[in-house]
């Protein structure tokens, strides 16, 4: 008979061991986004969205599921109009990436700042916890503009105490193959260097939700 119970404990004590991920609060991660996030020009299975699921997945962050909710040439205002939408009921949590085709239009930085805030605002709102991932003039516009741009993402991402990201394409730029043949879009390998350097602050973004 004691050893039946022993042998019973030593199962609820495994048990308990291996469930840890299992048990943890499942979270809805909400990529709103341009085609950056979209994954544009590449197979399916290969963008962004994709990538960083298998990534979360083999890290073992537990359940959670990254929705694609990137548009094609989206731009701030884009996504400021369709937010709503974008979130649903669902989402706990939030990776943050447009305004690269706001510079590509050589849009006013004000008006990219402010349409980042106003999402931002909404976000806090309901106390969802965000990845803000940054993006870099290039500098056709000029130095003004390039600093001005530039500086949106730090101070926003400061100033709502949400997690950052720098630059989306830090790592990939002059490198071979990671970009695609129009120059603007990573590559599946470009990607796969993208997921590698936001995974860890994806599973802090995570680990925010859950708290």
């Amino acid at each position: 008979m004691k050893a039946a119970r022993k042998a019973l404990a030593a199962l609820a004590l495994g048990i308990a061991l291996a469930a840890p991920a299992a048990s943890a609060e499942p979270v809805t991660v909400v990529a709103l986004g341009d085609s950056l996030t979209a994954g544009f020009g590449l197979p399916q299975g290969e963008g962004l969205v994709p990538q960083l699921q298998r990534w979360l997945d083999a890290q073992g962050a537990g359940p959670v599921e990254v929705i694609n909710m990137g548009v094609s040439g989206d731009t701030s205002a884009g996504g400021r109009a369709r937010l709503d939408w974008a979130l649903g009921r669902s989402a706990d949590a939030v990776i943050l990436e447009l305004g690269a085709n706001d510079m590509l239009r050589g849009v006013d930085p004000s008006e990219t700042r402010a349409n980042l805030g106003a999402i931002l605002s909404v976000l806090a709102e309901r106390s969802l916890p965000v990845l803000v991932t940054g993006m870099k003039s290039s500098a056709n516009f000029g130095a003004d503009y390039k600093a001005q741009f530039d500086a949106i993402y730090p101070d926003l991402a400061a100033e709502h105490g949400a997690l950052l990201d720098p630059f989306f394409f830090e790592g990939l730029l002059n490198r071979p193959g990671m970009l695609q043949a129009d120059g603007l879009h990573p590559s599946a390998e470009g990607v796969a260097v993208v997921v590698q350097r936001i995974g860890p602050l994806v599973i802090e973004l995570i680990e925010r939700a859950r708290r």
